[in-house]
């Protein structure tokens, strides 16, 4: 069994220095990492689903999970700061959706990753 100072070894110092420069820059990894920190709550991940059905109220969506209807508008609020869902007003109420393609896409990706046969 080779150790990452075996394969490390074994890579040419300029391969090494194109891998790196390929890399995205920290700030980015950074803030992909903090991206899929919000998909790593399991609250979280269900709201997205739900939305991702069907745009839903927050009471609604309380209803779906058997939360609270303050519990769902927290996470939901951390769920727009991350631009993961938006809110549209319709009459007195907020009909949230996901907010774009994207998020959709990840859960997709997501869902058939943790579905496959290992």
């Amino acid at each position: 069994m080779e150790h990452n100072t075996d394969i490390a070894e074994k890579t040419e110092p300029a391969q090494a220095k194109t891998i790196r420069e390929l890399l995205p820059k920290d700030e980015t990894v950074y803030e992909l990492a903090e991206l899929f920190k919000m998909f790593g709550d399991p609250t979280r991940a269900k709201i997205l689903g739900c939305l991702q059905i069907k745009d839903l109220c927050v009471g609604e969506i309380a209803e779906v999970l058997g939360m609270s209807v303050s519990a769902v508008s927290h996470q939901l609020r951390v769920l727009r700061g991350a631009k993961l869902v938006k809110g549209t007003k319709e009459g007195k109420e907020v009909k949230y959706s996901l907010d774009d393609d994207h998020v959709a896409k990840i859960m997709e990706c997501g869902l058939t990753h943790v579905n496959e046969e290992r």
